[in-house]
């Protein structure tokens, strides 16, 4: 029997989520079996489009539906109680990054997880990006030798916050909604914990020309347990003009070797009248058409959620939580990374260097 999961939340990733369910329903894995969506509008078109209930309230959802599983994809500050509940209910839980906005909040998710025995997974997809793979699997085996130093950017463009989330990109940073990707995935590669955070930032562009009061930029400085130091640059005010909606990269040095990606210019290129010039990232989601002339996602964006299936049909069939193998970030590695970034936080808002261990 297929596992049974909802979505809470159909907005700008949570069609990721549908998709990828629906996508699923096919290979028999899994079932899209109810939506919550508390967007009147949005959840009408949704009824129109897929062939599972609509709900306008989640919690009236866990009440009538038969679920196996929740994916939660709304905006970060909504998690927290979303989840519990869900977990409370029985069910598996898939949440967003980041976990929660608070410590707290994600000490409290996890704890409800491992109270109802239930899988809590987050998705950190660029744990899935086949050259991360590479990168965290030559640093294991000791190929890079012990890790010194590295650096990291994730950047997008200023319509992300201005025009994509507006009402609640105040509630967000560049840390919250990009560093947080690369905090995991940091922590992944070095397997360490981070001891030290120490954060810079500038608010302009986004106060003064759009009436955001977040952060334009975020400049961090993480120092890990077994002493490798990290530098992460966060911002989500490239100009309009920018080639892709993100540009990112991750570099790693070692005692014995460096290890360089370029996650935006992946070599796909074009430019088309009214377009410009753009790039793409065809590792984070690609689409083509199978035999019977059905749309088929691939790329590491979708092969994360994809997982999260994977591991709840482990679990239907016997399996436990405890025997789950491959690279899925827990409810535990959610809350280091929510630690991460409420330090940053205070740093910025105190000028200090904050320790976390």
């Amino acid at each position: 029997m297929p596992v049974r999961i909802a979505v809470v939340g159909a907005g700008k990733f949570g069609q990721t989520h549908l998709d990828v369910f629906t996508q699923l329903g096919s290979t028999g894995l899994a079932e899209l079996a109810a939506i919550a969506e508390a967007n009147p509008e949005r959840a009408e078109e949704l009824r129109d489009r897929y062939a599972c209930p609509v709900y306008g309230d989640y919690r009236e959802m866990l009440g009538k539906e038969a679920l196996d599983a929740v994916s939660v994809a709304t905006p970060d500050h909504l998690h927290r109680e979303i989840a519990v509940a869900a977990a409370a209910a029985g069910k598996h839980v898939l949440v967003e990054k980041p976990l929660d906005v608070t410590v707290e909040g994600a000490a409290e998710m996890v704890r409800a997880a491992r109270d109802a025995g239930v899988l809590l997974q987050v998705d950190f997809h660029k744990r899935y990006d086949p050259d991360h793979q590479t990168i965290e699997r030559r640093a294991r085996s000791g190929d890079l030798g012990d890790i010194l130093y590295g650096n990291v950017h994730m950047e997008d463009r200023i319509e992300v916050p201005a025009e994509w989330f507006p009402d609640w990109a105040p509630a967000s940073s560049p840390a919250w909604f990009l560093g947080v990707h690369f905090y995991d995935l940091v922590r992944w590669i070095v397997k360490s914990e981070a001891k030290t955070v120490y954060a810079t930032g500038a608010k302009n562009t986004l106060l003064k020309d759009h009436g955001i009061d977040t952060w334009d930029c975020i400049n961090a400085k993480v120092d890990f347990e077994n002493g490798a130091a990290f530098t992460f640059d966060t911002s989500w005010v490239l100009p309009k003009g920018f080639e892709a909606i993100v540009n990112q990269g991750i570099r790693v040095v070692g005692t014995k070797g460096v290890f360089e990606c370029d996650s935006q210019d992946r070599g796909s290129r074009s430019c088309i009248d009214r377009e410009g010039m753009a790039t793409y990232n065809n590792n984070f989601k690609r689409e083509s058409v199978d035999r019977q002339g059905r749309k088929v996602l691939r790329g590491y964006g979708v092969e994360s959620i994809e997982d999260f299936a994977g591991n709840v049909a482990f679990l239907k069939s016997g399996g436990r939580i405890e025997d789950l193998k491959g690279v899925w970030a827990s409810g535990e590695d959610g809350l280091e990374v929510t630690r991460i970034a409420v330090a940053v936080h205070d740093s910025l808002a105190t000028g200090r260097l904050v320790r976390l261990r």
